[in-house]
């Protein structure tokens, strides 16, 4: 029986914290207390939640005066307030937009190639870091002095919105351009799970570029912090980096995203599902792209079991979906019973009920890259449980989090 998943997010009020003191030149990074031990010692609900663009007070000095480019989508909010709407009425000189997979508003397909663009509400030009373009050109940052990221993540590792910020960080080295991330919570933070991938040339690309496990269980900024801290940029190099952290934020905390981050991530449960479903996406099973409900389904015209189909179709943010119109055998996850968040239960699943097991696996190896080795491929088609499985991620796994506890910003949740 497969375990079903549930989640329910809502806001905690747990916190505050300060920024990472080996990071940047700004005041909020001075003091000389460590993160945890900053975040240790606040009082428990002391302040609502705040993400990092929320705490204007935090940041604007360091942007007056300057040419500011901005790494943003459609995520980048304040309130109700688009953060280039925020800092254009504040004052700030905002030069370039920089925008992520799926474009500045958020709206392109999966892999779907982001032109270069103008706002058309602020005249602002928009420059793609999707396509070959990931990581800003020299002439790119000529009119820039400093760089600002503000994307909302959900804490997995093929998840490309950390790609683009590892290329933000390498600009910012290269060109001497100081980066400043604005934090913001994880709604998959609260654990760590999955594989660790394994730096080779194979298993290593835009969707899996650090060895880190599946779900890493890191905000975008204390990975920004990893990243450096561990001089994993091209050369070793490392980044002038500030973080603002969120306050009144753990890794206890289950938080509610108040923009879809991607158009087929559109609630809490695909966002809670995306960690299993995503290793989908090297097979040739659906994840519901092309249906209402996307990583909420899973489906294939070769699965044997016939109680649930659907049928993908051309729709915005999937104009060609895998199985586009052919009927589709499989699972409803949309209201899965609560379980643990990250599982294999369902690749497993899928695997052994295939009428087509050879061609289960896509012939580009895809999954490889996802799963950030070739053995997992290997163990479903030997038959190997979850439990045998899982018992290989352990010796790398635990390396890993002796490593993360140095770059945390939070308290966390174990």
């Amino acid at each position: 029986m497969i375990q079903q998943l549930v989640i329910l997010y809502s806001s905690l009020l747990l916190g505050l914290f300060n920024c990472s003191p080996k990071q940047g030149s700004d005041s909020t990074s001075t003091s000389q207390t460590t993160p945890v031990e900053a975040a240790a010692s606040q009082t428990p609900a002391a302040l609502p939640l705040q993400t990092g663009a929320a705490q204007t007070s935090r940041y604007l000095k360091q942007l007056q005066g300057k040419r500011v480019g901005l790494v943003v989508n459609q995520t980048s909010v304040i309130g109700q307030t688009h953060i280039v709407d925020s800092l254009l009425s504040h004052g700030i000189n905002i030069t370039t937009i920089f925008a992520p997979e799926h474009g500045f508003r958020g709206d392109a397909d999966a892999g779907a190639h982001v032109k270069d663009a103008k706002d058309t509400k602020t005249g602002l030009p928009i420059i793609s870091l999707y396509g070959n373009n990931k990581k800003p050109l020299p002439a790119q940052l000529q009119n820039v002095d400093v760089l600002v990221f503000d994307i909302q993540d959900v804490g997995v590792r093929f998840y490309t919105y950390i790609s683009t910020m590892h290329y933000i960080m390498e600009a910012s080295a290269e060109n001497n351009k100081p980066l400043l991330v604005l934090d913001r919570p994880n709604p998959n933070g609260y654990y760590i799970d999955g594989p660790v991938l394994e730096l080779k040339k194979e298993f290593t690309s835009f969707v899996g570029m650090h060895p880190i496990p599946l779900v890493h269980g890191l905000t975008v900024g204390e990975l920004a912090n990893m990243i450096n801290g561990e001089k994993w940029l091209a050369g070793q190099r490392q980044c002038q980096l500030t973080v603002i952290p969120v306050a009144g934020y753990t890794h206890k905390t289950k938080y509610q995203l108040p923009v879809r981050p991607s158009p087929n991530l559109p609630n809490a449960q695909a966002i809670l599902l995306y960690p299993s479903l995503g290793l989908f996406e090297g097979t040739n099973v659906s994840v519901g792209r092309g249906t209402t409900t996307p990583f909420q389904l899973i489906g294939s015209p070769f699965y044997k079991k016939k109680d649930f189909s659907f049928t993908p179709q051309s729709m915005p943010g999937a104009q060609d979906p895998p199985h586009k119109g052919k009927t589709c055998y499989g699972l409803d996850l949309t209201k899965a019973d609560e379980g643990q968040p990250f599982t294999l239960a369902y690749l497993l699943e899928m695997y052994h009920n295939s009428t087509n097991q050879d061609k289960f696996f896509l012939p580009s190896n895809f999954i490889n890259k996802l799963a950030g080795n070739a053995s997992l491929q290997e163990q479903v088609k030997a038959g190997k449980t979850e439990a045998e499985i899982r018992a290989s991620w352990q010796p790398a796994l635990a390396n890993y989090k002796k490593m993360r506890k140095r770059y945390l910003l939070y308290p966390d949740f174990e």
